[in-house]
């Protein structure tokens, strides 16, 4: 099984990497071109016109070597299911900009509920189907502390979408560095698929355990979906021949938040891809300091454009922000097997 993690995520890279000229061309001829934000930074502004929806040769990229390798098992099927219903969403909010040649698409309350409705069926796939059923059971890694929300678990899958989902899309501002941390992100469950096989509820029961299904399987969609972002950065790197858009980006949150629920790292996500997080907390907390005291607390949000105005140029931020993403993966792996270690002890 190691063997086919290992092919999945070199036939997801070989696919990005040599379809990704044909797809440009195909999206130049077309003229499916970046529409880039008035507000933005200056220097954005020759970025314009640069191929979009980037994300649909990511989507094929992932799915073709699960449909080769995968097991088709529930939790799998849960988590590509989520990360195509995210993409869709996100085609859906490229399409409407590139057609009406602006930066706004899909509308705030209609991503909302759509996102509500994604985190129902993953909620319900993880937790009503399949053999043995997962609880609504929260974990606390390296304590043996955990709480049962029951009812309040779907509102948890839900804030772990759409913050996963908004994470990525908001870090999508500058060459290559979605793809980059998002290559960090898959990587780390990669490896948390094959330890949690290694201590699995299913096949030690009455010791500290996981209360994971087909974790190998899950190694196998997370191989894949880190070898696309790694053949996209091919293509991505500065300076950048295509973008990913809300295609890409809102697909791998999805991606990303469904590993995170089959795998029971629901709270652990926040540590794994935490640079994500310091994305989403950089606009929330500009937004909040502008309305409660009409002042910025950062030149522009999110987190990236701030150091971009500060002076840092573009692959400056995007390899420091590499740096610091690699650095929460391995706090989050460091997190997640001092739990494994304790539970053998």
């Amino acid at each position: 099984m190691l063997g086919t993690i290992l092919i999945a995520g070199m036939a997801s890279l070989l696919i990005c990497m040599f379809l990704g000229p044909k797809f440009i061309e195909f999206l130049r001829n077309r003229e499916f071109g970046q529409q880039i934000r008035e507000e933005g930074p200056a220097g954005h502004a020759a970025k314009a016109g640069t191929p979009t929806m980037g994300g649909l040769l990511i989507m094929v990229s992932v799915v073709v070597p699960f449909l080769i390798l995968g097991q088709f098992d529930t939790e799998t099927l849960a988590v590509i299911g989520t990360m195509l219903a995210s993409a869709a969403l996100g085609f859906a909010d490229d399409w409407m900009k590139i057609t009406k040649r602006r930066s706004l698409g899909v509308s705030g309350k209609v991503k909302i509920a759509v996102q509500a409705v994604i985190a129902i069926a993953l909620w319900y796939v993880a937790t009503h189907t399949g053999h043995p059923h997962l609880s609504d059971t929260v974990r606390f890694r390296i304590s043996d502390f955990s709480v049962n929300i029951g009812y309040a678990y779907p509102l948890l899958v839900f804030l772990v979408l759409a913050g996963a989902t908004n994470g990525v899309n908001l870090t999508d501002g500058l060459d290559g560095l979605a793809a980059g941390v998002s290559t960090m992100v898959l990587g780390a469950y990669v490896l948390i698929g094959i330890w949690t096989q290694n201590q699995n509820c299913q096949t030690n029961p009455g010791i500290k355990c996981y209360e994971v299904r087909d974790s190998l399987d899950l190694a196998v969609v997370a191989a894949a979906g880190m070898g696309a972002c790694f053949g996209f950065l091919w293509w991505n790197a500065s300076p950048a021949k295509i973008f990913m858009g809300d295609t890409g980006s809102l697909g791998l949150g999805g991606l990303i938040a469904g590993l995170a629920i089959c795998t029971r790292t629901e709270l652990l996500i926040v540590v794994l891809a935490g640079l994500f997080v310091l994305e989403v907390v950089s606009v929330m907390a500009q937004v909040a300091s502008f309305k409660l005291t009409g002042k910025r607390i950062l030149r522009m949000a999110p987190l990236h454009h701030h150091f971009e105005l500060v002076g840092w140029n573009e692959i400056t931020v995007v390899i420091r922000f590499w740096i610091i993403a690699g650095l929460f993966a391995a706090l989050g792996l460091g997190i997640f097997y001092a739990e494994w270690v304790v539970g053998s002890s």
